[in-house]
């Protein structure tokens, strides 16, 4: 036996020596030192030695398990070293080798000219003010003075989500005004700016889905004058001083006496162009004085506090601003449109 142990010894040492791979450790370790390896079998054959011999093979044989262990240790660290230099190599970086290039994108114009409009009014001392996309329809019609009847209610025109009609996709940012003269201590001043719905029809000018930014100010002395003043100084910010606009006289429930502002067509210069339908002028906006009936209805007394309010489409905004001559061109991700900006 003491001759078997030295064998295995010897053997067992050199093999593991050689070892190269995980693999062929792992079935070194199990030949030698597993259940039914040979160090195991030889322990078996004790039972068979004279009383005074045992713990002599016994003491032996631990220290030929002890060193077998033991080369087993070194030869795991020795081969995982190994494969932690292959790996090292094969994962190893040329730094000296050029980068690729990260194609950095940009903002959406339509968002270019919000950010612009919002620097404006907030330079001029308003509040950004933001509001739910899914509206009652108290806020969007009743308390800005649509009463039943009106055109802007009728199914044709509004998305609604029941058929009582009380709860829709806005149609304007207008329920905002309602929320702020609700919630906000006077005097105010704030813009509006977000998504609304109406079931248009798309052409160059118009979409089912567009944004809107609408404002409004509630003071003592506000006047009809002040409102023009205000617009024509946004516009003439955003688009230069030379541009050119006009108030024409119009009816919004909301408001009274009412108006619409147009600015002269980018395209043709007032010529006249499919961009401007041929009138030479794009409507930019409605706004007017806010009728007493609508300050009642928050509790804001009209002999008091007078006020105005305004509501644009700011795709038209940016196509005024950056001389676009079709609205789809916005909506359509067209990267190749998208990076002239």
């Amino acid at each position: 036996m003491r001759e078997q142990l030295a064998k295995i010894r010897e053997e067992a040492l050199s093999r593991l020596s050689a070892v190269t791979s995980s693999a062929e450790l792992e079935e070194l370790r199990v030949r030698y030192l597993g259940k039914k390896g040979e160090m195991t079998a030889i322990l078996k054959q004790m039972g068979g030695l004279p009383a005074e011999e045992r713990p002599k093979m016994g003491q032996l044989a631990n220290e030929v398990r002890a060193a077998i262990e033991e080369k087993l240790s070194e030869a795991k660290r020795d081969v995982e070293a190994r494969a932690l230099e292959l790996r090292l190599r094969a994962e190893a970086v040329d730094v000296t080798v050029p980068g690729k290039s990260v194609k950095v994108g940009h903002r959406h114009p339509m968002y270019i000219a919000l950010d612009e409009m919002k620097e404006i009014f907030i330079g001029m001392g308003f509040t950004v003010v933001d509001g739910p996309e899914i509206e009652l329809a108290e806020l969007n019609f009743d308390r800005l003075n649509a009463e039943e009847g009106h055109p802007s209610r009728d199914w044709s025109d509004t998305f609604y989500f029941d058929r009582e009609e009380k709860v829709m996709l806005r149609s304007q940012t207008s329920p905002m005004q309602v929320r702020a003269m609700d919630t906000l201590p006077l005097p105010i001043r704030m813009v509006a700016p977000g998504r609304v719905y109406r079931k248009d029809e798309v052409d160059a000018t118009h979409s089912p889905m567009f944004h809107q930014v609408e404002g409004m100010v509630i003071d003592k002395g506000v006047t009809m004058a002040d409102l023009k003043g205000t617009l024509n100084t946004v516009v003439k910010s955003l688009y230069g001083e030379d541009t050119k606009t006009r108030f024409r006289p119009h009816h919004f429930p909301f408001t009274e006496p009412s108006c619409e502002m147009d600015v002269q067509c980018h395209k043709c210069g007032g010529a006249g162009c499919p961009t401007c339908k041929g009138e030479g002028w794009i409507e930019l906006l409605g706004a007017g004085m806010i009728h007493p009936h609508v300050l009642e209805m928050a509790g804001i007394d009209p002999n008091v506090w007078s006020g105005w309010a305004f509501g644009f489409g700011l795709e038209r905004l940016a196509m005024r601003r950056f001389k676009i001559d079709d609205l789809r061109l916005i909506f359509e991700n067209d990267v190749r449109f998208l990076e002239q900006f």
